[in-house]
C-alpha cells in the first residue's frame, strides 16, 4: 500500500487560519495535492486530546457535516484548490501555539495522519 508522508499532508493546512472563539475552534484546509476523499475520520486532536467527533465539523455546500457521519457512502472530500473549513464546537484555545492533529482513511492508501502547530487568532470562523 502506498504511503503519503505527513510533511506533504501538512501542506493541506492553511497557515495562520487557526482561530478560537469562546465556543469553538476553526481552521482551513486547502488541497493543492490532488482531489481526494476519506471514507472514515478519526477524532481530531488538540494538544493530544481527542475531540468528540459529533462536535467536529466540515462544510459541504455551506452545510455542516460532523466527522462521525463520514463513511464510504458519505465521504469527506477535499477538492483540488478549494478551501474546507474544519470547526470544533464546545472548545476554545488559549493564545499560545497549539498542536492540531488529523487522521483519516483514504481508499488505497489506508490511514493518513498529519499535525501542525499554530497560534490561534481571536475571532469568528476562519
Amino acid at each position: 500500500m502506498l504511503s503519503v508522508p505527513s510533511f506533504l499532508l501538512r501542506k493541506l493546512y492553511v497557515k495562520g487560519s487557526l482561530q478560537s472563539t469562546s465556543q469553538s475552534v476553526s481552521f482551513r484546509l486547502r488541497n493543492s495535492l490532488g482531489s481526494g476523499y476519506a471514507e472514515a475520520m478519526s477524532p481530531l486532536t488538540l494538544d493530544g486530546r481527542e475531540m468528540p467527533m459529533e462536535d467536529t465539523y466540515f462544510y459541504v455546500d455551506s452545510e455542516p457535516r460532523s466527522f462521525d457521519t463520514v463513511s464510504k457512502d458519505n465521504p469527506f472530500s477535499l477538492l483540488l484548490n478549494q478551501d474546507t473549513v474544519i470547526t470544533v464546537e464546545n472548545v476554545s484555545l488559549s493564545p499560545e501555539p497549539h498542536k492540531v492533529g488529523m487522521e483519516f482513511k483514504v481508499p488505497g492508501l489506508g490511514m493518513l495522519r498529519f499535525d501542525f502547530i499554530d497560534q490561534p487568532l481571536p475571532g469568528d470562523q476562519a
